[in-house]
């Protein structure tokens, strides 16, 4: 078995690093607000650092799964940074969603720092994490990809390499441009429905198992129905997603029209209130115009 270090403990990373304890792998965690890292070590047997370098310290293997690009530098770089405490040939490995920018700045640095850098965004949401099941989408060198995919197999339930350092964060941000236009296609769908004076449950349950069925259809129509969206990805971590594909389409050149738009409706869902709800609350937008 491996030692690991996690960086990062929120409703992703905290149950992450518990599958890596219960596939017997020695675990020690790292977050910003001590005490969660004390709770998690109380519940899951494992140690905690008070700083991501003291965290990283003879890991084999370094995962992080931090909020934003600005937060990934902070936990890699600088005096107490993962990096000045992983020895030679250890392998960080990245599952948060940030640019492919920072993914290959990072990458850079840990190569001159004799260290390996995998760029591995997961898509799953809190459910998939707490049930060990999360897609997770690679970029990086094969053979650090190769080391670290039996360790991510804790928590992973599709695990797969897309290319060189910086794919993985591109692949993610196709999974959040196909997630965008769904959920709002979903959103006019039931939001239509109910206008109708249709029951949406028996609505999708004759329509999910047919071309317009999806996870989100299934897994969401019913809190959708009930106007209940305190749960799953948060409308702000969506925004913040969908700001990074949108900056990267300005690089590459490619048209995301549609994109954009449902970028703008999370924004009034912002308005209203909901930062912190569910992505499926785009209906919630819907409703506040009738």
């Amino acid at each position: 078995m491996a030692k690991c270090a996690f960086l990062g403990l929120g409703v992703m990373g905290y149950p992450m690093a518990g599958h890596l304890v219960a596939q017997g792998h020695e675990v020690t965690v790292y977050n910003r607000t001590t005490a969660k890292a004390e709770a998690w070590a109380k519940e899951h047997g494992g140690k905690w650092a008070s700083t991501p370098r003291e965290a990283a310290m003879g890991a084999d293997f370094v995962m992080a799964c931090v909020g934003n690009d600005d937060d990934l530098r902070s936990v890699v770089l600088g005096d107490q940074g993962a990096l000045a405490g992983m020895t030679d040939g250890a392998i960080f490995v990245d599952h948060t969603t940030v640019s492919a920018a920072v993914t290959r700045e990072l990458y850079a640095e840990a190569k001159a720092a004799g260290v390996f850098f995998v760029d591995a965004p997961v898509s799953g949401g809190q459910a998939g994490a707490e049930n060990g099941v999360l897609s997770i989408m690679c970029g990086g060198d094969q053979a650090a990809y190769d080391a670290a995919e039996p360790i991510m197999q804790a928590y992973g339930r599709t695990v797969k390499r897309l290319g060189e350092s910086g794919a993985g964060q591109l692949t993610k941000m196709v999974n959040q441009i196909c997630i965008a236009g769904l959920v709002q296609g979903l959103s006019e769908g039931l939001h239509f429905a109910e206008k109708a004076g249709l029951d949406i449950r028996e609505v999708v349950d004759v329509i999910q198992g047919g071309a317009a069925g999806s996870w989100q259809m299934v897994n969401r129509h019913e809190t959708m129905a009930d106007d209940h969206f305190d749960h799953g990805f948060a409308v702000d971590w969506m925004r913040k997603d969908l700001g990074i594909c949108l900056n990267t389409a300005n690089e590459n050149g490619a048209s995301l029209p549609v994109t954009a738009l449902v970028d703008q409706f999370y924004k009034d869902v912002q308005k209203l209130g909901g930062g912190r709800w569910d992505t499926s609350s785009l209906i919630k937008r819907l409703r506040a115009l009738d």
